[in-house]
């Protein structure tokens, strides 16, 4: 299976390189003679090639995951022995779960991505196709080149004779080596792969960008080409980072989803700066302004992902999510970095005359459209470039700021949670505003019905921040300690309360206004019009931010954590109870398990709210029989407006057991306002966009005809 496995490179490689010259060689023959569609034609073969080959190599792995095969050495090290529903989801995982596997599959992606493009511009003879294709086919021989060459990252090496004895069975240090337990959940199964089909399709967009400026080609036909793969990777990559969120509240044991780890950064930077490409496609098929902004946007979009890359595997910065690090592979990623940046950099500058908006990129007036569309890219870009660098500050020189230190989440927050305010202000502010110049009137026609009605929702928040999220965070200051630090950290109660005050506010507005242009988007459909349903896409898209707003604010900012040692009688097995807020666990048992990875140890509270039974939760703690890592299952009990979040740690040498508690406030909001955000960016994908952007263009020129009486709908379209 090893030597079916290395052919699959060996031929996917050379059909990248194969590819590449093809495309290289009819495109200077097309320039020139005006002939070279056989060239073409071979390239885009050689493409399919590439994509069969890997595909033949990851089935060689999931055929060895499955059964179980261990003549290969990533699959020994890598292998799942689950059993049970979700036994084949763990198996095959193990093809993304480590360095060389992960590295493969994402190369794999990117080849199905480089044919998708060649099925969907089959019938085109636009060079600036085949040089897209050119320039992904070099991002994908990079990723083969990486495999093939570097003997770290080659999946394929043989299982040495050592690990088995004379009989074929694993001994040694072999018997201690598989997947790592907490990898073996179903939100971390799927978390890896949606990242990674996001990471790739970025590679497409980049692709287009380079293209168009290697052409000269600044009309709109590379954006309404590459605006269906950013919509469908920054799907992709919001689905991912929800996932891995949800991974985190329910396996790690810490009671939050979000811990500003450098892995969760990289995921991060690429799905802001798609927030600024998906706005600036926007401008440049309506308007035909932000050009150049679209052109670095989509290589800052793509150097992050490497970026991401180079941070997991480079060992730059220390993190629980990261892989062990090697030279080729750094270097590489690190020569990938510069160069897509530099590739969008000079390229714009050898082109600067044809990529000019020709004075439409000037904006007249601060409350107009067009400067709440520059301020939002910027706001993207800006906090996209800080945290990146706050990220590898750990490996920067001691005379750079934050040099040398790893930095604390509420260094991240301090930054994040203001910028985040006004990123959302500014969203909820932009459909009321017109291009160009933005009159009183007309500004307060178009504010006056959703303003009305957020000064309600304000209130009912406000209402809720005075009863119930103040007094807890006055609770846990006056109980000191951990918590109290952390929150004093963050700032005075002044500015830590009025930030959420704020941020209320602000949420209240995006609410009604992205759901008036919701409703606008609705009495504006029919016939013709059903295009429309992709400003319906972005109305939820913002109303679905206003609810994920709220969700931050009560489940990052006034979280309650009560830790305890529960005296605990083993004669009669019972134990003291554990009070938090209104709640009151009350020990009812223990028992010992055992699971697939090895022993398991279960305590189980009966829970009671303000004196009424509500629940019962059973936290446990499981040990791996083969890697003796712990892994902690949380108990949970959902509420409308709360989470009781319950941990059991272990027990202690004088037996007591080891127990904490967390109320989370609004974080149903947050998963709510995810499952909108994702529902709203389909229905915007979809409604009126496919490969090859011929019905983004319709849809472009309905929305451009429409009249200033359906001045709303035009825009929820904008955004």
């Amino acid at each position: 299976m090893a030597m079916i496995g290395l052919l699959g490179i060996l031929v996917a490689f050379a059909a990248v390189v194969v590819s590449g010259v093809c495309f290289l060689a009819g495109w200077l023959l097309h320039r020139k003679k005006g002939g070279g569609e056989n060239l073409l034609w071979g390239g885009r073969v050689a493409v399919v090639v590439a994509a069969l080959s890997l595909t033949l190599c990851c089935v060689v792995l999931v055929w060895c995951f499955m059964t179980g095969d261990t003549s290969i050495e990533y699959v020994l090290r890598y292998q799942s022995n689950a059993e049970g529903t979700l036994g084949w989801l763990y198996k095959l995982s193990g093809l993304w779960a480590g360095r060389q596997g992960s590295l493969l599959f994402w190369a794999w992606l990117i080849a199905v991505f480089n044919t998708v493009v060649v099925i969907a511009t089959r019938k085109s003879d636009k060079p600036i196709d085949s040089m897209a294709l050119l320039v992904s086919q070099v991002v994908l021989g990079c990723f083969v080149g990486v495999l093939l060459f570097s003997e770290d990252n080659m999946p394929f090496a043989a299982t040495d004779a050592v690990y088995f004895d004379a009989e074929g069975n694993l001994r040694g240090a072999a018997l201690a080596w598989g997947m790592n337990s907490l990898l073996q959940h179903w939100a971390m199964a799927i978390h890896p792969p949606t990242l990674f089909i996001g990471y790739a399709g970025l590679t497409i967009p980049f692709a287009y960008a380079i293209a168009a400026l290697i052409v000269n080609d600044d009309s709109d036909l590379w954006v309404r080409r590459a605006t269906p793969y950013t919509m469908f990777s920054w799907l992709l990559l919001g689905i991912g980072i929800g996932l891995g969120a949800v991974w985190a509240y329910v396996v790690l044991g810490w009671g939050g989803y979000w811990g500003w780890d450098p892995v969760e950064n990289a995921s991060l930077l690429p799905w802001l700066v798609c927030v600024a490409l998906v706005h600036s496609f926007t401008l440049y098929r309506q308007r035909g302004i932000f050009k150049r902004w679209a052109v670095m946007c989509a290589c800052l979009a793509f150097s992050f992902v490497i970026l991401g890359t180079f941070i997991t595997r480079s060992g730059l910065v220390q993190s629980v999510h990261s892989f062990s690090g090697d030279p080729v592979s750094t270097v590489l990623f690190l020569v990938l970095i510069v160069a897509s940046l530099l590739a969008g950099a000079v390229g714009l500058w050898l082109r600067r005359k044809g990529f000019s908006s020709g004075g439409a990129d000037d904006i007249d007036s601060l409350m107009s459209r067009d400067a709440a569309y520059y301020v939002n890219n910027l706001i993207m870009i800006v906090f996209a470039v800080l945290l990146a660098y706050m990220t590898i500050s750990a490996a920067l020189p001691s005379f750079l700021p934050f040099g040398g230190q790893s930095l604390s989440a509420g260094t991240y927050n301090a930054i994040a949670r203001p910028l985040g305010i006004v990123y959302c202000l500014l969203i909820a502010v932009c459909p009321l505003l017109g291009w160009g110049r933005t009159g009183g009137k007309a500004f307060w026609k178009k504010a006056k019905v959703p303003g009305i009605c957020a000064i309600v929702l304000f209130a009912v928040l406000m209402f809720y921040f005075a009863t119930y999220l103040l007094p807890s965070y006055n609770a846990m200051i006056a109980a000191g300690g951990e918590s109290a630090s952390g929150l004093l950290e963050q700032g005075p109660a002044w500015y830590y309360n009025g930030l959420t005050v704020v941020g209320f506010a602000v949420a209240s507005l995006l609410f009604f206004n992205g759901g008036y242009m919701v409703v606008k988007a609705v009495r504006h459909m029919g016939g013709a019009v059903r295009q429309r349903l992709a400003l319906l896409g972005g109305s939820v898209a913002h109303t679905a931010m206003a609810i994920i707003l709220v969700g931050l604010i009560g489940s990052s900012m006034y979280v309650t954590d009560v830790f305890g040692y529960l005296d605990y009688d083993a004669e009669n097995d019972t134990a003291a109870p554990l009070v938090i807020q209104d709640f009151e666990l009350r020990y009812t048992g223990q028992e010992d398990g055992e699971t697939h990875n090895g022993p398991i140890f279960t305590v189980h509270f009966d829970v009671y709210k303000d004196g009424q039974f509500v629940g019962s939760v059973s936290p446990s703690r499981e040990i791996s029989a083969t890697t003796m890592q712990t892994k902690s299952n949380a108990g949970v009990i959902g509420f409308p407006l709360e989470d009781l979040f319950v941990v059991f740690s272990g027990i202690t040498d004088e037996g007591a057991l080891a127990v904490e508690a967390k109320v989370n406030p609004l974080i149903s909001f947050v998963w709510v306002g995810f499952g909108l955000l994702i529902a709203g960016t389909l229905v915007a994908m979809f409604a009126s966009r496919k490969p090859g952007g011929q019905r983004a263009g319709a849809a472009d020129k309905e929305v451009a005809a429409m009249p200033e009486a359906d001045e709303p709908a035009k825009s929820a379209a904008a955004e």
